[in-house]
Formats: structure tokens, C-alpha cells, sequence
């Protein structure tokens, strides 16, 4: 009887772990992706300028940098 409870809710547990399985690929129509269309980060934030993109990730890099945002 002791051995019994902990096999029957290893058995429930392993039972229930498949249900929630959700399909997560969208579908194809016509022999083509119907999903969502993923833009760049420069096509989504700056207009396609990707220049200025550019330049905002290089400025915040060298914010980055320990040694030029001390001031001695």
C-alpha cells in the first residue's frame, strides 16, 4: 500500500505532463509562411535608416565604458 500511492502519482504526473502540448508553428497557405513578418531593428525603430541606427548602438556602447564615464 506504501509503494502503491507514490507509483499511481508518478503514473498521474506522467500521464498529465503530454496534455498541454500547444501547437506553436503557424500555418502555410498556399505553399507559403503565414506568419508574422520579423523586421530588422533599424527597419522597425529608425525608418530603415540604418546610418542612424548605427551610430545610437555605437554611442551606447562607448557609454559602456567604465573609463570614459568616470570623471577624475
Amino acid at each position: 500500500m506504501n509503494i502503491l500511492r507514490p507509483c499511481l502519482g508518478a503514473a498521474l504526473a506522467l500521464l498529465l505532463s503530454g496534455c498541454l502540448e500547444v501547437n506553436q508553428h503557424p500555418g502555410w497557405r498556399q505553399g507559403e509562411y503565414a506568419g508574422k513578418r520579423d523586421e530588422l531593428h533599424y527597419q522597425r525603430n529608425f525608418h530603415g535608416d540604418k546610418l542612424a541606427w548605427s551610430a545610437a548602438v555605437t554611442d551606447r556602447t562607448l557609454l559602456q565604458n567604465e573609463y570614459r564615464r568616470a570623471n577624475p
